[in-house]
């Protein structure tokens, strides 16, 4: 019977000390005091935190990324003069090349560009014609090298030139087919090796080594950093560069 009492006595105890806790609890509520947390309130705050750092990560990678040209000017560049280009106009961030005969183009003025390690990216589009709408001449260490798109009758893509051959002719040769008035975004790389890609696909992949790059004779005029087309009408926008390690 002893024993019986003192549980009884210790039930009564605990009971007593849980309501006054859930009581205690209620009242701190009410007062404004902070609620525990939920797994769904933690869950939120973690999306929260993930996202920002997200946001932040594109931010500073997008802040490595410097305009190759004006929005409404072609200072730092001019006209190439191959004989027989067309008009060139820079409006809304938008660089217009008109058809040539048979190339039209632009080149950097500048003889700071760098010479390796780093990345080239832009848009374009072919908005008439049937060559190639991009012909980036860039350097390859104290070389340089053309990356053709859309060559020789539309679809050849490839690098002009490794030890001698053209774009037609080596191991970068490839085919992509381009729609007219159609947005391509191009990205190119020099590091080691030369890469390329097209909307997000890597499109060629060349190593440096033991290789001599050189340009055809057709665009010296481009050099260091260049950009033309082939009896073509096409459009070119958000043409950045970075520098990578």
């Amino acid at each position: 019977m002893l024993v019986s009492k003192t549980i009884r006595k210790s039930c009564l105890a605990f009971t007593i000390t849980l309501l006054s806790t859930s009581l205690s609890f209620a009242q701190g509520t009410k007062k404004g005091l902070p609620s525990p947390p939920t797994e769904a309130s933690v869950e939120a705050k973690a999306e929260v935190a993930i996202e920002k750092s997200t946001n932040e990560d594109i931010a500073k990678e997008k802040s490595k990324w410097k305009r190759l040209m004006e929005k409404d000017s072609l200072k730092g560049w001019e006209i190439t003069n191959f004989g027989g280009e067309g008009e060139v106009e820079v409006k809304d961030g938008v660089l217009r090349l008109e058809r040539g005969e048979p190339l039209t183009g632009v080149n950097i003025i500048s003889k700071d560009f760098p010479k390796q390690n780093y990345e080239i990216r832009w848009k374009a589009s072919r908005i008439d014609g049937s060559d190639f709408l991009a012909g980036v001449t860039f350097p390859v260490g104290d070389e340089f090298c053309s990356f053709i798109c859309g060559g020789w009758g539309g679809g050849l893509v490839g690098l002009s030139s490794i030890n001698g051959n053209d774009a037609a002719e080596n191991e970068s040769t490839g085919f992509h087919q381009f729609k007219n008035k159609q947005w391509y975004a191009f990205r190119l790389r020099v590091d080691k090796k030369i890469t390329a890609w097209i909307d997000d696909k890597e499109v060629l992949q060349v190593a440096r080594e033991d290789k001599k790059f050189s340009l055809r004779g057709e665009v010296f005029k481009s050099k260091p950093l260049g950009y033309c087309v082939f009896q073509s009408i096409v459009e070119i926008k958000d043409w950045e560069y970075q520098t990578i390690e």
